[in-house]
């Protein structure tokens, strides 16, 4: 009889350790936004650029509604709109080589800063998936002559009406921005250049809208800076009448109190990832590739970033 008790006593033991290890292996319950991932859903997954966390957690979820059977668009900030043509022809040559696409649509030592090795993986994604992989952003060369000269630099009056950038924006949008600009810059840009950078990245935004609503038939997702993801000034506010398809997520840090969760349908929460004090490089002297100097500086010395507004987020 002891013997008995002792051998049942053991079962339960084993069992209770069976279980305990089952439960530590479970696989993460997704998010419930993720089942707005379907149909002909617009999806804005925001990120900063450099955190490796926020890249793992974004290609996870998309893999699951790919898995489920979601075809859309990938639209990526990462390529220019004039890459298209070449990302087309690569998936021709070699239909499964992601770092081909990339290799031959981003020239080495090309301007605008992206780590390929966090995005190599979504391309990866779109090739495995035979989804469309669309290029949405302006050059650094056309956002650089917009800052410079205006919106008439780069866009005809026909593309201007197309985008929508053809009519003033509201006086609270445009503020909004100009306030952004100033705060992704350290508050070291004059006053006087901010509506010229808020032009900039106002014409971003309707760029990616409108290759949004392009390649939207199956649904599609925009991989951009939280910046261009929030409702309240990003790519939705140019989406219009196809606003009520949209999911905007923004990826923050912890410690970002700067950027407003309400901004966004949901927030997807991470480390902060480890990086220089982003100031440095708007400081007096400190320049990089793709900067503008601003004339009405002293000695022009206040670089005007273009591709980092909003510190690493748009």
């Amino acid at each position: 009889m002891i013997d008995s008790g002792l051998r049942v006593a053991a079962l339960v033991v084993v069992s209770l350790v069976a279980g305990l290890a089952a439960c530590t292996t479970a696989p993460p319950v997704a998010p419930s936004w993720e089942t707005r991932l379907r149909g002909d859903a617009i999806v804005l997954l925001g990120e900063v650029h450099d955190n490796a966390e926020q890249h793992r957690l974004r290609l996870a979820a998309l893999r699951r509604a790919f898995v489920a059977g979601w075809r859309p668009a990938l639209v990526m900030e990462q390529f220019d709109r004039g890459q298209q043509a070449a990302i087309e022809q690569a998936r021709r040559e070699r239909p499964g080589d992601a770092r081909h696409v990339i290799d031959a649509a981003v020239a080495p030592g090309s301007p605008g800063g992206w780590d390929w090795t966090f995005y190599r993986p979504f391309v990866a994604l779109a090739l495995e998936f035979g989804v469309p992989l669309i290029a949405a952003n302006l050059s650094n060369a056309d956002t650089s002559k917009i800052a410079r000269g205006g919106l008439a630099t780069v866009f005809d009056a026909a593309s201007l009406a197309a985008l929508g950038l053809d009519r003033p924006l509201p006086a609270d949008w445009q503020a909004a921005q100009e306030r952004e600009i100033d705060a992704g810059h350290c508050g070291l840009l004059p006053r006087a250049v901010w509506p010229r950078m808020a032009a900039a990245q106002f014409a971003r935004d309707a760029v990616m809208a409108r290759a949004l609503v392009d390649h939207a038939g199956a649904g599609a997702v925009l991989l951009a800076g939280n910046g261009h993801a929030r409702r309240d000034l990003g790519v939705p506010r140019w989406l219009g009448g196809d606003a009520d398809r949209v999911v905007s997520i923004g990826y923050l840090e912890a410690g970002d109190a700067a950027t407003p969760p309400a901004a966004f349908d949901a927030v997807v929460r991470t480390a902060a990832a480890a990086r220089p004090d982003p100031c440095l490089a708007f400081r007096p002297g400190q320049s990089r590739p793709g900067d503008v100097p601003d004339r009405s500086s002293p000695a022009g010395t206040v670089p005007i970033q273009l591709r980092s507004i909003s510190s690493y987020s748009s």
